[in-house]
């Protein structure tokens, strides 16, 4: 990689050339590197990167002055961050007191088997990823799930099999709705 490619943050080259890298910095400057800012880094750091990388989050845990295991307990008790990158497709099946008592594990069974992954995972193509939420806050219509950023209530097994299995038939380059 030539000089001129790499990326310059605070003054200094970044070793990965990665622009997102340019963007993050400036959010961290914006926050005078404060601790306290560690939330709203992460959410942009998710937002450029899609994910949370180690390697990413030790650059931040050092430039906000933060132990690694801190930044790392705030990015495992938040359900929205993820260390891993999403599928195409996303599914969030809530396991809430209200969406548990009327079958939500039922959903969850149900998405697992028409997907051949586990809650928690992603299909070997990228096509979807599955995941489980303590609580959506949308407790009248339980049982919730998201689909794609989207509330879904009042969902059977059934109902739930025939919104994800049109997710697993498109082809990879197809974004989520």
């Amino acid at each position: 990689m030539s000089k001129g490619s790499q990326n310059i943050v605070d003054g200094k080259l970044h070793p990965s050339g990665d622009k997102r890298f340019r963007v993050l910095e400036a959010t961290m400057k914006r926050h005078q590197y404060q601790p306290n800012a560690l939330i709203e880094v992460l959410h942009k750091t998710q937002e450029l990167f899609g994910y949370l990388e180690q390697d990413v989050l030790l650059h931040i845990a050092h430039s906000l002055k933060l132990p690694p295991s801190q930044v790392y307990g705030v990015v495992t008790f938040y359900h929205f961050f993820s260390l891993k990158p999403a599928g195409i497709h996303t599914c969030v099946v809530c396991m809430g007191t209200a969406c548990f008592v009327k079958e939500a594990a039922s959903l969850l069974t149900a998405v697992e088997q028409v997907a051949h992954i586990q809650a928690g995972e992603t299909t070997r193509d990228g096509r979807l990823s599955l995941s489980t939420a303590r609580c959506l806050g949308a407790c009248g219509s339980a049982p919730a799930v998201v689909l794609d950023g989207h509330v879904v209530g009042d969902q059977t097994p059934e109902t739930l099999r025939n919104q994800v299995k049109p997710m697993m038939d498109q082809p990879q380059y197809e974004t989520a709705i």
